[in-house]
C-alpha cells in the first residue's frame, strides 16, 4: 500500500497544467490562420447586414469578397455553399432615358 502514484490535477481540472499551446488552425487541420480570419470577420459582419441572427456559408462568402484583406487571404479558397458576388455587367443594363427633361421639351413642341 506504499508507493501510490496517483496523478495530480490541476485545479481547474481543464487537463495538464504543463501542457503546451495549441492553436485552433492546429486543432481543427486547418491551414490558415483562425484567429486571424475570425478577426477580420467579426470586422465586416454580412450576416448583420442582411438582418439575420445565423450566419451561413453565403455570409461568409459575400464577407470574404467584399473585404480587400480577407480576400488576399482567402483567395483561392473555395467556401461551399457560398454563391457568387451579384454583379450585372453595365452593358447588360437598361439605358436611362433623359428623364423629365424629355418630358419636358416633348410638352413643350405640343
Amino acid at each position: 500500500m506504499g508507493g501510490d502514484t496517483t496523478a495530480t490535477k490541476s485545479i481547474s481540472g481543464r487537463g495538464n497544467p504543463r501542457s503546451k499551446a495549441v492553436s485552433r488552425s492546429s486543432k481543427v487541420g486547418l491551414q490558415f490562420p483562425v484567429d486571424r480570419v475570425a478577426r477580420f470577420l467579426k470586422k465586416r459582419n454580412a450576416a448583420r447586414d442582411n438582418k439575420k441572427n445565423q450566419i451561413i456559408p453565403r455570409h461568409i462568402q459575400l464577407a470574404v469578397k467584399n473585404d480587400e484583406e480577407l480576400s488576399k487571404m482567402l483567395g483561392s479558397v473555395t467556401i461551399a455553399n457560398g454563391g457568387v458576388l451579384p454583379n450585372i455587367h453595365q452593358t447588360l443594363m437598361p439605358k436611362k432615358t433623359g428623364g423629365k427633361g424629355e418630358i419636358g421639351s416633348a410638352l413643350q413642341e405640343v
